[in-house]
Protein backbone atom coordinates (compact mmCIF):
# COMPACT_ATOMS: atom_id res chain seq x y z
CA UNK A 1 0.00 0.00 0.00
CA UNK A 2 1.21 3.63 -0.82
CA UNK A 3 -0.21 7.18 -0.39
CA UNK A 4 0.68 10.15 -1.17
CA UNK A 5 -0.59 13.17 0.49
CA UNK A 6 0.37 16.44 1.75
CA UNK A 7 1.52 17.34 5.03
CA UNK A 8 -0.56 18.56 8.35
CA UNK A 9 2.36 19.21 10.94
CA UNK A 10 2.32 18.77 14.44
CA UNK A 11 4.70 18.47 17.90
CA UNK A 12 4.51 16.51 20.47
CA UNK A 13 1.84 14.77 22.87
CA UNK A 14 -1.09 15.41 20.54
CA UNK A 15 -3.73 13.80 23.04
CA UNK A 16 -7.12 12.14 21.56
CA UNK A 17 -8.88 15.23 23.79
CA UNK A 18 -7.66 17.51 20.89
CA UNK A 19 -7.78 15.09 18.23
CA UNK A 20 -11.77 14.59 19.03
CA UNK A 21 -13.07 16.53 21.51
CA UNK A 22 -14.68 14.97 24.88
CA UNK A 23 -17.83 16.60 23.97
CA UNK A 24 -18.16 15.05 20.60
CA UNK A 25 -18.08 11.42 22.34
CA UNK A 26 -21.77 11.11 22.09
CA UNK A 27 -21.63 9.57 18.87
CA UNK A 28 -19.59 6.64 17.37
CA UNK A 29 -20.84 8.35 13.71
CA UNK A 30 -17.47 8.58 11.35
CA UNK A 31 -19.15 11.17 9.53
CA UNK A 32 -20.14 13.42 12.36
CA UNK A 33 -16.94 12.90 14.20
CA UNK A 34 -14.88 13.49 11.10
CA UNK A 35 -16.55 17.11 11.39
CA UNK A 36 -14.75 17.94 14.63
CA UNK A 37 -11.29 16.41 14.26
CA UNK A 38 -8.50 18.48 15.32
CA UNK A 39 -10.48 21.28 15.82
CA UNK A 40 -9.15 22.03 19.46
CA UNK A 41 -4.94 22.25 17.90
CA UNK A 42 -5.80 23.69 14.47
CA UNK A 43 -9.49 25.05 13.49
CA UNK A 44 -8.16 25.28 9.60
CA UNK A 45 -7.43 21.27 9.71
CA UNK A 46 -11.44 20.58 9.22
CA UNK A 47 -11.77 23.16 6.86
CA UNK A 48 -8.80 22.40 4.78
CA UNK A 49 -7.57 18.39 4.67
CA UNK A 50 -8.17 17.03 1.78
CA UNK A 51 -8.53 13.39 1.34
CA UNK A 52 -5.20 11.12 1.28
CA UNK A 53 -3.03 13.90 3.08
CA UNK A 54 -0.99 13.10 5.80
CA UNK A 55 -1.02 13.83 9.16
CA UNK A 56 2.87 14.37 10.76
CA UNK A 57 4.11 14.49 14.67
CA UNK A 58 6.25 14.43 17.60
CA UNK A 59 6.80 11.85 19.62
CA UNK A 60 3.98 10.69 21.77
CA UNK A 61 1.08 10.90 19.39
CA UNK A 62 -2.35 10.00 20.27
CA UNK A 63 -1.77 10.19 24.28
CA UNK A 64 -4.23 10.54 26.90
CA UNK A 65 -7.56 8.31 26.91
CA UNK A 66 -7.84 5.43 24.87
CA UNK A 67 -10.68 6.50 22.99
CA UNK A 68 -11.39 4.82 19.77
CA UNK A 69 -12.99 7.97 18.50
CA UNK A 70 -9.56 9.87 17.67
CA UNK A 71 -8.58 7.41 15.06
CA UNK A 72 -12.38 6.93 13.70
CA UNK A 73 -12.19 10.86 13.10
CA UNK A 74 -8.86 11.03 11.57
CA UNK A 75 -9.41 8.00 9.13
CA UNK A 76 -13.58 9.18 8.21
CA UNK A 77 -12.31 12.74 7.25
CA UNK A 78 -9.72 11.90 5.03
CA UNK A 79 -6.53 11.00 6.12
CA UNK A 80 -4.21 8.36 4.51
CA UNK A 81 -2.02 7.46 7.21
CA UNK A 82 0.17 9.25 10.26
CA UNK A 83 3.97 9.54 10.17
CA UNK A 84 4.90 10.24 14.01
CA UNK A 85 8.01 10.24 16.05
CA UNK A 86 6.32 7.67 18.37
CA UNK A 87 2.62 6.98 19.32
CA UNK A 88 1.03 6.33 22.28
CA UNK A 89 0.27 2.06 22.73
CA UNK A 90 -3.26 2.37 23.09
CA UNK A 91 -3.48 4.86 20.07
CA UNK A 92 -1.22 2.27 17.94
CA UNK A 93 -3.35 -0.53 18.74
CA UNK A 94 -6.25 1.48 17.94
CA UNK A 95 -5.38 2.50 14.68
CA UNK A 96 -4.46 -0.50 13.10
CA UNK A 97 -7.46 -1.93 14.74
CA UNK A 98 -9.58 0.62 13.09
CA UNK A 99 -7.04 0.15 9.44
CA UNK A 100 -5.54 3.28 9.95
CA UNK A 101 -2.05 2.93 8.94
CA UNK A 102 0.81 4.67 10.90
CA UNK A 103 4.12 4.79 10.53
CA UNK A 104 7.23 5.61 13.37
CA UNK A 105 10.21 8.03 11.71
CA UNK A 106 11.25 10.58 14.15
CA UNK A 107 13.55 11.82 10.99
CA UNK A 108 11.14 12.06 8.54
CA UNK A 109 8.59 13.79 11.27
CA UNK A 110 11.30 16.17 12.37
CA UNK A 111 12.16 17.40 8.77
CA UNK A 112 8.83 17.45 7.38
CA UNK A 113 6.63 20.70 7.37
CA UNK A 114 3.19 21.48 6.89
CA UNK A 115 1.91 21.38 3.39
CA UNK A 116 5.04 19.52 2.00
CA UNK A 117 3.92 15.98 -0.17
CA UNK A 118 5.19 12.93 1.21
CA UNK A 119 4.76 9.51 -0.19
CA UNK A 120 4.97 6.69 2.01
CA UNK A 121 4.99 2.43 1.31
CA UNK A 122 3.94 0.46 4.10
CA UNK A 123 4.96 -2.43 2.47
CA UNK A 124 8.82 -1.15 2.76
CA UNK A 125 8.70 1.31 5.78
CA UNK A 126 10.17 4.04 3.03
CA UNK A 127 8.65 7.66 3.68
CA UNK A 128 9.71 10.13 0.82
CA UNK A 129 9.28 13.82 1.63
CA UNK A 130 8.52 14.83 -2.45
CA UNK A 131 8.89 18.79 -1.43
CA UNK A 132 12.52 18.37 0.13
CA UNK A 133 14.14 15.43 -1.69
CA UNK A 134 14.80 13.34 1.27
CA UNK A 135 13.93 9.50 2.28
CA UNK A 136 13.69 7.99 5.58
CA UNK A 137 13.16 4.60 6.60
CA UNK A 138 10.38 3.15 8.88
CA UNK A 139 9.88 -0.04 10.27
CA UNK A 140 7.55 -2.01 7.82
CA UNK A 141 4.67 -3.71 9.45
CA UNK A 142 4.80 -7.75 9.22
CA UNK A 143 2.71 -9.60 7.00
CA UNK A 144 -0.61 -10.01 9.21
CA UNK A 145 -0.55 -6.32 10.47
CA UNK A 146 -0.46 -5.35 6.50
CA UNK A 147 -3.51 -8.03 6.00
CA UNK A 148 -5.67 -6.01 8.63
CA UNK A 149 -5.20 -2.46 7.64
CA UNK A 150 -5.42 -3.45 3.64
CA UNK A 151 -9.32 -4.95 5.09
CA UNK A 152 -9.83 -1.86 6.60
CA UNK A 153 -9.53 -2.97 10.24
CA UNK A 154 -9.67 -5.92 12.55
CA UNK A 155 -13.33 -6.38 12.27
CA UNK A 156 -12.92 -6.57 8.41
CA UNK A 157 -9.53 -8.62 8.22
CA UNK A 158 -11.23 -11.53 9.75
CA UNK A 159 -14.99 -11.21 8.74
CA UNK A 160 -12.91 -11.38 5.04
CA UNK A 161 -11.14 -14.93 7.05
CA UNK A 162 -13.92 -16.48 7.99
CA UNK A 163 -15.48 -16.22 4.15
CA UNK A 164 -12.75 -17.28 2.31
CA UNK A 165 -12.72 -20.26 4.88
CA UNK A 166 -16.41 -21.26 4.16
CA UNK A 167 -15.56 -20.61 0.78
CA UNK A 168 -12.97 -23.45 0.65
CA UNK A 169 -15.55 -25.39 2.88
CA UNK A 170 -18.33 -25.15 0.62
CA UNK A 171 -15.99 -26.96 -2.14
Amino acid sequence: MQFEGRVWKYGDDVNTDVIIPARYLNTSDPDELAKHAMEDLDETFVKEVQPGDIVVAGKNFGCGSSREHAPIALKAIGVSCIVAGSFARIFFRNSINLGLPILESGEAAAAAEKGDTLRVDLATGKIENVTRGATYQAKPFPEAVMKIIQAGGLMNSIRDEVLAREATYAQ
